[in-house]
């Protein structure tokens, strides 16, 4: 019979896998910030289980350093994930890349075939 500490480090690297499948196989922005989310807290889990099994209490710190990584990231993802919503009206990877490289006529600051510049909103550029 496996220990505690043992077990937890089981459901952590179970949890990792989910969380990198859901980031490799999802074509959805939302749900690959939510894998990513998943294997932070794998990760946290996996550094309170070990420090559990070294009676050291260094799992627990670097639980709340994950924690705070993770809050950052979900703040920033979502801001991002609303301005590409916004912007292009979608979430789909694929999709967004064939909108970046699709012809969409000159835009300003592009240069001409001559190599002259356009002109930029709000100021010129050298």
């Amino acid at each position: 019979m496996i220990g505690a500490p043992a077990q937890a480090l089981l459901v952590a690297a179970a949890l990792f896998a989910l969380g990198l499948l859901a980031v490799l196989v999802r074509r959805n922005l939302v749900f690959t910030l939510l894998g990513i989310e998943v294997m932070l807290n794998a990760s946290g889990l996996a550094f309170v289980a070990a420090g559990a099994r070294w009676g050291d209490a260094a799992g627990q710190g670097m639980l709340l350093f994950v924690l705070a990584v993770a809050a950052a990231e979900v703040a920033v993802g979502l801001a991002l994930v609303l301005q590409v919503a916004r912007r292009f009206g979608t979430l789909d990877p694929d999709r967004l890349l064939d909108l970046a490289e699709s012809p969409q006529g000159e835009k300003d600051g592009e240069e001409h075939a001559s190599g002259a510049r356009t002109a930029v909103k709000g100021g010129s550029r050298a």
